[in-house]
């Protein structure tokens, strides 16, 4: 491991994303599952037809859109609530596995790092509520490029400022979507598959896949 790259994906990946709803649900009522799946999809199919569009809006921005579509259907949700759950939002619990195989890694020798679709301010704060903050080398956003995930030039840009060969980067995203485009970019794009979904874009196969964080360190060791 010692001297690898290993670039992670933030929301979903090391950060809960329905962890915000689920400290609230007694505010949303019967929906909140509904709502917190809702939230997330319409967030990232923002992201994508922002992209397309070439009409940039922040990931700050898309999210509270995206919670107000989820809300609209969901019967609604009042201010304070709204306000409580972009809160959240911004200070997500991490994954009880991610501290952990971040400082395994970094131990090893390895340098590590987040390349996110979220801005600068939200990623800074969310890593420092979640204890995270010291195990990275570098914390990257798309806002600087103003453009999403999937396109390669996001992961050009992580690949430029670690000035490694796109090859010698591990990237870990529990987004198949994500690792589809890393992997078509030339990453070892592994796939951390909490939620036993199915496999999709047979063209850019991951890696490795990985129930848990866990499971990525382990098989990182025995590789």
């Amino acid at each position: 491991m010692s001297g690898t790259v290993y670039l992670f994906d933030a929301y979903g990946t090391l950060l809960d994303v329905h962890s915000a709803v689920a400290r609230h649900k007694g505010a949303i009522g019967p929906q909140a599952e509904r709502l917190s799946e809702l939230w997330r999809s319409k967030q990232l199919e923002y992201t994508w037809v922002r992209s397309l569009m070439g009409a940039y809006q922040d990931f700050e921005c898309l999210t509270q859109q995206a919670l107000d579509y989820a809300a609209s259907r969901c019967g609604g949700i009042n201010a304070q609530t709204r306000a409580d759950l972009l809160n959240a939002y911004q200070t997500l619990s991490a994954y009880r596995d991610a501290a952990p195989c971040l400082s395994a890694l970094r131990q090893a020798g390895g340098r590590t790092g987040i390349l996110s679709n979220g801005t600068r301010h939200m990623l800074q704060k969310a890593i420092e509520a979640a204890g995270l903050s010291k195990l990275f080398d570098a914390v990257i956003s798309v806002d600087e490029l103003r453009l999403y995930k999937t396109s390669p030039l996001v992961y050009e840009q992580a690949r430029s400022l670690f000035d490694v060969p796109a090859g010698q980067v591990i990237f870990v995203s529990s987004n198949r979507w994500d690792v589809a485009g890393a992997s078509r970019f030339g990453f070892q794009a592994h796939w951390i598959n909490r939620a036993g979904l199915a496999d999709e874009y047979a063209d850019c196969p991951p890696k490795g896949v990985h129930k848990t964080l866990d499971g990525l360190l382990n098989g990182l060791r025995s590789a």
